[in-house]
């Protein structure tokens, strides 16, 4: 799998640093609350189990399947769920767990979806933002780390679902997804 990466973009140590600040600042952010965190299957999987380690805080944990990739290197633009909610989050603090931020079609989507179910607030943490994709005017509320406009594979992002267990984010050469097309 390492020899299929261009560059490691985000170290394994970058993203450690990164989990405990975004726990220490979400830890001061909802102090005598109880969020609940809220994880977009699949890529947030690594990401949610360390960042919540840094969170000290009573919290829930709950996912979604949701995707606007559908295996490919873009979205396509149509968010599907795929798996929804088990929990009521109608008047709850909702803090959404995305491995990367894009297009913002997925998350807009989605927090747009939980207002309207009544949650009390919705907040987005994201380990990696990508502004250079974005097809919305949207911030997410904590961003990890700020990347460039790149195919990134690693630590829950994915490529045809392989490249997920990299302990790094890495840029993926072009050579890999092009012979596939």
């Amino acid at each position: 799998m390492h020899k299929d990466i261009a560059e490691i973009l985000v170290s394994e140590e970058q993203i450690e640093d990164i989990c405990q600040t975004l726990g220490a600042r979400i830890t001061k952010d909802y102090q005598n609350r109880r969020p609940i965190l809220v994880g977009l299957l699949k890529g947030c999987v690594p990401f949610m189990s360390d960042l919540a380690k840094h969170i000290d805080l009573y919290v829930d944990m709950e996912y979604m399947a949701v995707s606007s990739y559908h295996g490919g290197i873009a979205s396509s633009g149509d968010v599907k769920i795929k798996k929804d909610l088990d929990t009521s989050i109608q008047n709850r603090d909702v803090l959404i767990v995305e491995d990367i931020v894009d297009t913002a079609n997925t998350i807009v989507t989605i927090k747009n979806l939980f207002a309207h179910r009544g949650a009390s607030s919705v907040k987005i943490v994201t380990l990696l933002d990508k502004p250079a994709g974005r097809l919305h005017d949207f911030v997410p509320d904590y961003v990890g780390i700020t990347i460039p406009k790149a195919f990134v594979v690693g630590y829950g992002l994915d490529y045809d679902e392989i490249y997920r267990n990299l302990p790094y984010v890495g840029i993926l050469k072009p050579e890999v997804y092009r012979r596939d097309e």
